[in-house]
């Protein structure tokens, strides 16, 4: 989290990422 703007950015998309493989893993 050196850049506020980017990096609030890529850590919400790789969150975003993440809980969309733990859905298609449970389904």
């Amino acid at each position: 989290m050196t850049t506020s703007g980017y990096g609030s950015t890529f850590v919400l998309i790789v969150v975003l990422f993440i809980l969309l493989i733990i859905v298609g893993a449970s389904f």
